[in-house]
């Protein structure tokens, strides 16, 4: 029962960070294209590992300085959006795996010309 739980939190946390990363005011953040691939909430809710993917040309120090200067909003903003009795605390990690896959597919196209 617990898994379910967990598992219907993660999808609610994944939609609300989508549409919460376009409010962050830090330049850092904000002048990144970012998309929330994966959140994962411990069994307790005590803690929610966000996994993002930045398309472009992203420092990815400045990135994630700037998204743990802003988690504090963040879980903020989440905990009005979710009506959760605690709230997780946030921790960023850069996900790679879209920029891989564009990167594979571009090496297959200029294979096949």
């Amino acid at each position: 029962m617990a898994n379910n739980r967990t598992g219907r939190i993660n999808e609610e946390v994944l939609k609300a960070m989508g549409e919460l990363l376009r409010t962050v005011k830090d330049p850092r953040v904000s002048d990144a294209f970012l998309s929330v691939v994966h959140c994962d909430v411990t069994k307790d809710l005590s803690y929610c590992t966000v996994y993002i993917s930045a398309l472009g040309q992203v420092d990815a120090k400045e990135l994630m300085k700037g998204l743990k200067s802003a988690s504090g909003y963040l879980r903020r903003e989440l905990a009005h959006t979710l009506a959760l009795r605690h709230t997780p605390e946030l921790i960023f990690k850069l996900d790679d795996s879209i920029a891989h896959g564009a990167r594979i597919s571009k090496l297959i196209d200029e294979a096949v010309k």
